[in-house]
């Protein structure tokens, strides 16, 4: 893909969002925090589909629900890019165009993320 094409469109054309979409990756899943059940999914930004595995802020006038909202979520977001950007600097790898087949790489980084912790 050409460098100038947004992220959100690459996205949509990738086998990832095939799978997600047939269900292959989160079918159903769902993870307890504290005592509250919730669903798997991905932070988008604005640009990103609104789909049941993909979470994305509000827009348009907002009420201060809706904006607190769009502030944790970007707050995780932030979170999520911090914590790459943090493994793609100590296994530069990350960095270049990979083989991996996509269902390989969530356990690449994970792998990876945890030999970091150990060391």
């Amino acid at each position: 893909w050409p460098g100038k094409v947004h992220d959100a469109r690459v996205f949509r054309n990738s086998g990832l969002f095939r799978r997600l979409q047939e269900g292959i990756y989160f079918p159903d899943q769902e993870i307890t925090v504290g005592d509250v059940e919730m669903p798997i999914v991905i932070l988008g930004n604005p640009a990103y589909p609104l789909m049941p595995w993909l979470m994305k802020p509000y827009t348009g006038a907002l009420d201060s629900d809706k904006e607190l909202f769009n502030y944790r979520l970007s707050k995780c977001r932030m979170l999520v890019e911090c914590a790459f950007g943090r493994l793609k600097g100590h296994w530069r790898s990350l960095l270049t165009h990979s083989d991996l087949s996509e269902i390989n790489i969530p356990i690449v980084i994970v792998r990876a993320r945890g030999i970091r912790l150990w060391q």
